[in-house]
């Protein structure tokens, strides 16, 4: 294979002198050979094609795209897509709002997304939807109305109500989201992916997290009643997967149906039961509805808390013509990785090891739909867990606003509020204003063990602190806090949050003399690997652009683990300031090495450092 395959032609630079392709995408074509997509099955715990091949699917969620969440976007303070609408709903009228909503579908993902998806070797999407994608634009007006006032709320639900009675909820060919959805089958199909449809957003919302679910009021989809004691938000859930199982029973693109996403906080304390009763009833509802359909497609049912807990939803607890082609799935977020870790609760199963022994026990496949949303330590560790079980997973996200953690990130915009800061929305978001995460690429495709340049650098020549070399911790760098393994230890990895999704801590500076980013907090026995090639063997003046710490500071620089020079860096006298110091290295060798910068002493921060030939000890202010 060529190393084209590797990554896409944004990406070549970072794929020459890798030879060969990416891991991610070798286990692809091992598991999965070059078939086009069949339609798959469960056979035992393991899904399999109609060769009964196995197939092990590994993916990116689509995110952010069909349903907002905000932080995605950088508009936390509005909370959920619902109270986004709310806002702009104030300043522009509801046919503004929904012309504004379909250009920005139009761009959030594209077929350059799923081709650069593709070009990486993973095998499928997972496609996260809103139920109102499925509302005919004048029924969409009405939930308007509900955002706006909730006094409407109750007016909305009787619509509802009444549309589901009449036959007009979810029909017609034409509503947005089958277009969706269809646009993203042809340009997966055209690449080999297969396609996960992921209810993201139920009617009446699945939980109180209105990030999510975009709920008008919290848990209606358990509780909500209409005039004639219906639960009318379940009704219309099952009447959606009836539409989609109905359009989509034959479509061999299609992988799984994802039924409800992170249904959560269905407990006493919300006034539901404590053993996921509510949950039960209703997919034994959902599943009898596709099976009604004669849809064969695989199904995946999430469970409480997120999608994990799985009390009384286990196939023991289905009724029997149900238990076929049930596929169960995991979130895994800011938990251990450790194959030792475990949850007294055999029904909790995002540990890899709960995981792992459900799917034996009850001989079931498994999936993680969602990872993500932490340092590319924790990913690197997370893959490696999950390909050695042979368990799939979905990574979250494919594109963030202003964040590191995607594949993708698109540049801040202002406000979504104001006309200016959506233009430029809708113009950041398209993958080709987009930056490649390339660090996050890696991370998830290449195997644990790898270490490759960030970019190219050279002695002579001015190296960014930076410019570390990608790979996971103890390999491209060491940092005292690389990995968020605790839901409840919220301290961002990357203490300065900015450039990227390493533990290092990097921020952004207004030094003049500075790239705009540097390297903080550097603590004792925290290092830096970068892979540079030294045009001529000779001796070099080492400048080094640091701010000291209040403490006397000492780093030591070694090429190939020889020690070239090392720095002691005097304390700022008073408040820190940014300094270069002048430093003579002992003689380098020509070719490729890996250089390391090592922290005997902390100091504040590093910005750059630069190789000139010739001796020099003079430092430079």
């Amino acid at each position: 294979m060529t190393t084209g395959f590797c990554l896409s032609n944004t990406l070549k630079g970072f794929c020459q002198g890798v030879g060969r392709i990416t891991f991610i995408g070798l286990l692809s074509l091992l598991a999965n050979g070059a078939n086009a997509q069949q339609l798959l099955r469960a056979q035992g715990p393991d899904i399999v094609n109609a060769q009964n091949q196995k197939v092990v699917l590994r993916g990116v969620n689509l995110g952010g795209w069909l349903l907002q969440e905000s932080y995605i976007l950088g508009t936390d303070s509005l909370n959920s897509q619902g109270r986004i609408q709310a806002a702009l709903l104030r300043n522009l009228s509801p046919k503004q709002v929904q012309k504004f909503y379909r250009r920005y579908r139009a761009r959030f993902v594209t077929k350059a997304d799923v081709d650069f998806l593709a070009d990486q070797g993973f095998n499928c999407v997972r496609l996260p939807l809103h139920y109102d994608l499925f509302l005919t634009p004048g029924q969409r007006l009405t939930r308007f109305r509900a955002l706006q006032d909730p006094a409407s709320i109750t007016a909305y639900t009787d619509s509802l109500a009444a549309w589901y009675d009449r036959g007009q909820l979810f029909t017609g060919r034409k509503l947005e989201g089958f277009g969706y959805i269809d646009d993203v089958l042809r340009w997966c199909g055209a690449r080999g992916l297969y396609v996960v449809l992921d209810l993201h957003a139920a009617p009446g919302g699945q939980g109180t997290d209105r990030n999510i679910n975009d709920n008008l009021v919290p848990l209606d989809l358990w509780k909500r009643k209409d005039q004639r004691g219906r639960m009318v938000y379940q009704d219309a859930t099952v009447r959606l997967w009836e539409q989609l199982a109905a359009r989509y029973r034959t479509d061999t693109r299609v992988a799984m149906y994802d039924l409800i996403n992170e249904p959560h906080n269905l407990n006493p304390a919300n006034g539901l039961s404590a053993d996921n009763q509510e949950l039960r009833a209703l997919y034994i509802r959902l599943l009898q509805a596709v099976r009604g359909q004669q849809d064969k497609h695989l199904v995946l049912l999430e469970g409480n808390g997120y999608g994990n807990e799985y009390t009384n939803l286990t196939p023991d607890k289905l009724p029997a013509e149900l238990r076929p082609n049930l596929v169960y799935n995991a979130h895994r977020y800011w938990c251990s990785n450790s194959p030792s870790a475990t949850d007294p609760n055999p029904n909790q199963i995002n540990l890899l090891h709960n995981l792992a022994a459900f799917r034996d026990q009850h001989q079931v496949p498994v999936w993680v739909g969602e990872t993500g949303e932490n340092s590319n330590d924790w990913f690197i560790t997370a893959v490696q867990g999950l390909n050695a079980e042979n368990i799939g997973w979905c990574h979250w996200n494919l594109k963030r606003v202003d964040a590191t953690s995607g594949l993708l990130q698109a540049l801040p915009y202002g406000s979504i509020l104001t006309a200016s800061g959506r233009n430029q929305l809708l113009q950041n978001v398209e993958f080709k204003n987009c930056l490649i995460n390339k660090d996050v690429v890696a991370a998830l495709t290449q195997p644990a063990d790898t270490r490759l340049p960030f970019t190219p650098l050279q002695i002579p020549g001015t190296i960014q602190a930076t410019a570390y070399d990608m790979g996971r911790a103890g390999i491209a760098y060491q940092d005292t806090y690389a990995a968020r393994v605790d839901y409840r230890n919220t301290a961002p990895v990357n203490q300065g949050g900015a450039y990227r999704n390493d533990g290092v801590d990097i921020e952004r500076t207004p030094d003049q003399q500075s790239s705009g980013f540097v390297v903080s907090e550097l603590q004792v026995g925290e290092w830096l690997r970068y892979t540079v090639t030294v045009a001529a063997a000779g001796t070099y003046t080492l400048q080094v652009r640091l701010k000291p710490a209040t403490t006397a500071g000492r780093l030591t620089f070694r090429i190939d683990d020889a020690p070239i020079v090392t720095a002691s860096v005097p304390p700022a006298s008073s408040t820190p300031i940014w300094t270069t110091i002048s430093l003579t290295t002992t003689p380098l060798s020509a070719g490729t090495h890996t250089l390391q910068i090592g922290v005997e002493q902390p100091v504040e921060q590093l910005s750059w450092l630069r190789f000139i030939p010739g001796s020099s000890a003079t430092a430079v202010e």
